[in-house]
């Protein structure tokens, strides 16, 4: 460690950043599963049980935008500890809703305040790790992410069969998200632990630490930044955007599938949970293929996988082994997603130029979050319109354009080594 260099514990970012992550998406993963099934018990349509659960994305894109400017007034964990609170009133809205126009209220409530609280905490990286410590961190806090999303559905799976009732699992998230309260505030300041950050003035002239500063930078002229580098991201940001639409597909459509076969609402977030272990498995092997063998091998491959997994669940609907073939496409969805975990990060840090890079990064999440609302709105119309195999077809298709947009333009965008450029080329 230099000598201007703050002191660093690994152990104490473990319990500032990591341990409020983990209890806030095993909560949140807890949920996902049950949100149709909850909509259903209100008297939601197969179609409108779709286009609630996509209310979740929905509000996480309609959050990107003023995440920002809450995380660099309030600083990161202030951010954190509000969009868990925010988080147990939209889950408490989704308890007493008497109809699922009001469910659907209370989702969009927990997609707003996630959108917080996934910035804030990069953020808080930014701000307290160091640059030789980071890519480490970060790759395990998205790794941290995803455990959350398999134990959330497995814990689910086992409330719901002691309690007999669906409603229990929004119990998870509200304990989840106080858990997460409890660390934050338990926990001493952050300064103490590191000592002071250093900070540099905002837009306005207020000291900004460089987490917060990166976090208002995302999202400050978000639209001039879209405009300005709409060459890359019309090219790659459009095969990053239906990456993004179709691991947001797979989120509503399975347990859309679920229900549409009359599944228990147990053993549809035990079959969840256990895909979501697979997919957990592989997030380390997928920065292994990344950095050996290039981006693209990664990234198609698991498009193409994601591809036909949805083309086969499309034709399996009517089957007499239709349960049968759900378990097996869910399992193969999950690898086929896992080999490709933190792709649109990896390639969005390739891209970002040098000087400036949170404006640019912040164009490239909201185009891949763009992608992942649509595509749950999309899948709840083809369900009302033709059906939710059609639905899971069209969803195969759109995997092998965004494989081909990919396959095409990351040899032009991207290095065989990737490094950090100075520009982009138009």
């Amino acid at each position: 460690m230099t000598s201007d260099e703050r002191p660093f514990s690994l152990r104490a970012v473990a319990l500032a950043a990591f341990l409020p992550t983990l209890l806030f998406s095993i909560g949140e993963g807890a949920i996902i599963p049950i949100i149709p099934i909850a909509a259903g018990n209100l008297g939601a349509t197969l179609a409108m049980a779709g286009f609630i659960a996509s209310m979740l994305m929905l509000g996480e894109v309609a959050g990107d935008i003023p995440s920002g400017w809450v995380v660099s007034r309030v600083g990161e964990r202030a951010a954190m500890i509000g969009a868990a609170v925010v988080a147990v009133a939209g889950v408490v809205v989704c308890l007493l809703a008497p109809n699922y126009w009001v469910l659907m209220v209370g989702i969009f409530v927990v997609g707003l305040a996630t959108a917080v609280f996934a910035l804030a905490r990069h953020a808080f990286m930014t701000t307290y790790v160091p640059v030789r410590y980071r890519a480490r961190a970060l790759s395990t806090l998205g790794g941290i992410f995803r455990a959350g999303w398999f134990v959330g559905p497995l814990v689910a799976s086992g409330v719901i069969a002691l309690t007999g009732s669906t409603q229990s699992v929004f119990w998870i998230f509200i304990i989840s998200c106080l858990g997460s309260v409890v660390v934050l505030l338990v926990l001493p300041d952050p300064e103490r632990m590191f000592g002071p950050a250093p900070t540099s003035p905002g837009h306005d002239g207020e000291p900004l630490t460089a987490g917060e500063e990166d976090a208002d930078e995302r999202t400050r002229g978000l639209f001039p930044t879209i405009w300005a580098f709409r060459g890359v991201l019309a090219r790659m940001g459009s095969g990053i955007s239906l990456v993004a639409a179709v691991r947001s597909a797979r989120t509503v459509l399975l347990p859309l599938w679920a229900v549409s076969l009359g599944l228990s609402e147990s053993n549809t977030a035990l079959i969840i949970g256990i895909a979501g272990a697979v997919d957990f498995a592989l997030f380390y092997a997928s920065g292994q293929l990344m950095d050996r063998f290039g981006r693209m091998w990664s990234v198609v491959p698991s498009m193409l996988g994601l591809s036909i997994g949805f083309l086969v669940l499309s034709f399996s609907h009517d089957l007499p082994a239709a349960v049968t073939w759900f378990i097996g496409v869910s399992l193969f969805l999950a690898f086929a997603n896992g080999i490709g975990s933190g792709i649109i990060m990896t390639l969005g840090a390739d891209l970002a130029p040098k000087e400036n890079p949170a404006a640019f990064l912040g164009a490239w999440r909201f185009t891949g979050d763009a992608g992942q609302a649509v595509a749950p709105l999309v899948v709840s119309l083809l369900t009302a319109l033709v059906s939710i195999a059609f639905a899971s077809g069209v969803m195969g298709l759109l995997g092998l354009v965004g494989a081909g947009l990919l396959a095409r333009f990351i040899p032009r965008y991207v290095p065989p080594k990737p490094r950090a450029v100075d520009g982009l080329p138009e």
